[in-house]
């Protein structure tokens, strides 16, 4: 069979069940598509509850401990060393035309140079030139826009750094035609593309990365008006006013930015009445609305070149967000589900028809979507990568995420890892810093009984039996996984991590 092209689509703090397939009050006709012509995965996760980490490990098909990059902080400047050949060059080496548009978050330049492209033949990005997310080559905003940029910047200046302080969640109607918003150039360039794209006997790799629905929430006034302000719902309110001794109070006791970043922006929305709330809600999924028009204009030119017949579509998201709940908290930065599942759908022909319009519940990672594509590409995946295909048979246990703080920290704090299974999770953290030597702690939700994450049950009698079961398996799990990668040396290079032949 010929080899698929590949379409990855991506969004930005897009939560799991911020889709009209999931949540009928979500506006997402384009997204919806794709989930009746492919596989939804009901239960994905990212590997780290931050951009930066989350897309390097996306990327290079690791986890964060095993590419280096655990925080927003980090990246990997040295192209002579990296962890693992990333994706697009794999899928470049491989004979595909790699055309990439939109965000990568890579971080891997200095402000004011140029870091690698790493096997894209294109690229273009809503950013200006001057950004540590400069690639070589790449068209950047400011190159041809730069009045556009410049009024977006004006628009959401206010809204600080990264667009989410207090101001950036709460939002404005934005006074900007959608096409001059970041997210619109960036379609723009994709648009261009496809119009003048003819293939040459190469398969495509098509990757269409959005900035958003991550704050801010300066939204165009057409996608506010998709929504009743009335059948919003509040966020779930916990039993208690203060987060519990969890691992992120934990996080908070030992990193002063991630306390003042969650208390600065508390201090502002609890001001805020009911009514007002719900209009944060209501932005944000108006912001997924409208990266979803943009969506809908790719597929629909896909559609219309014929671009859409032997491809595999990907959507998925980095990480989510809280979005007001547990003690008004919002962004990421925290292992409880609203922050690390994601949305992750697998459509186009080369899913089993069988399959299409289907929900997959296993446990499923982003790590997994090298593996999935290099099956897909007919790639040899490099044996050291811990993810599977997730349109093969093999199965897991549980899914595995990391949280190291936010990436402002020196030294960095204490990790919490998160082994989630059925309808358990267990998180494993340490207070003070990683150079500190402080004793295990641990928190075990029911995800059935206690979907919200309230009620831990690490030290339940009545749970004892779960507790280990899910330890052992996640000490398993990561024991094997870290035991394979950054590094393996053998004087039989990764024979000895290869399957045998049967």
């Amino acid at each position: 069979m010929k080899r698929p092209n590949i379409v990855m689509i991506m969004t930005d703090q897009q939560r799991f069940d911020a889709l009209g397939c999931v949540n009928p009050l979500v506006h997402t006709p384009a997204i919806d598509s794709l989930a009746r012509e492919g596989v939804l995965f009901d239960q994905a996760i990212c590997q780290c509850p931050m951009c930066v980490p989350s897309r390097n490990s996306l990327m290079f098909g690791l986890y964060p401990s095993q590419t280096g990059v655990r925080t927003n902080a980090g990246a990997l400047l040295d192209e002579s060393r990296l962890p693992a050949v990333p994706l697009p060059q794999l899928l470049h080496d491989a004979g595909y035309f790699c055309a990439g548009f939109g965000k990568t978050h890579w971080n891997n330049c200095r402000k004011g140079g140029a870091g690698s492209r790493r096997g894209f033949d294109v690229r273009a990005e809503g950013q200006p030139r001057d950004s540590v997310l400069c690639e070589e080559g790449a068209v950047m905003m400011d190159d041809e826009d730069p009045e556009g940029l410049r009024a977006y910047f004006d628009e959401t200046r206010e809204f600080g750094s990264g667009e989410e302080n207090a101001l950036g969640y709460i939002g404005k109607t934005s006074a900007l035609p959608k096409e001059r918003h970041r997210d619109g150039f960036i379609w723009r360039k994709c648009m261009e593309f496809l119009d003048g794209y003819r293939p040459d006997g190469r398969p495509l790799f098509l990757y269409f990365s959005l900035i958003k629905p991550h704050a801010g929430f300066n939204i165009p006034p057409e996608f506010e008006a998709l929504y009743d302000p009335a059948a919003i719902p509040d966020a779930p309110a916990p039993p208690w006013r203060e987060e519990p001794d969890t691992h992120i109070a934990a996080a908070m006791r030992a990193s002063e930015s991630l306390h003042n970043v969650h208390y600065n922006r508390r201090a502002v929305l609890d001001g805020l009445s009911p009514a007002e709330k719900r209009l944060v809600t209501l932005r944000y999924w108006a912001n997924c609305s409208f990266m979803d028009w943009f969506i809908g204009g790719v597929l629909n030119r896909l559609r219309e070149k014929g671009l859409d017949r032997n491809t595999l579509f990907v959507f998925l998201s980095d990480h989510g967000d809280m979005m007001g709940e547990r003690d008004n908290r919002y962004s990421k930065y925290c292992l409880f589900d609203s922050s690390v599942r994601v949305p992750l759908i697998l459509a186009g022909d080369p899913v089993d028809p069988a399959l299409r319009g289907a929900r997959d519940s296993r446990p499923a990672m982003l790590v997994d979507i090298v593996p999935t594509l290099c099956a897909a590409a007919g790639v040899e995946p490099d044996p050291r990568l811990p993810g599977l295909d997730l349109l093969g048979p093999r199965r897991r246990e549980g899914a595995f995420c990391e949280f190291h703080g936010g990436g402002s920290e020196c030294p960095q704090i204490a990790p919490a890892w998160m082994w989630r299974s059925g309808r358990w999770k267990l998180i494993l953290f340490r207070d003070g810093l990683v150079t500190d030597d402080a004793p295990m702690r641990g928190e075990l939700y029911d995800l059935e009984a206690d979907p919200h994450e309230w009620r831990n049950l690490f030290d339940d009698p009545a749970c004892a039996a779960v507790r280990q079961r899910m330890t052992l398996e996640l000490i398993s799990h990561v024991s094997t996984a870290f035991a394979k990668a950054p590094a393996f040396g053998d004087y039989r290079g990764l024979d000895k991590l290869r399957p045998r032949e049967k």
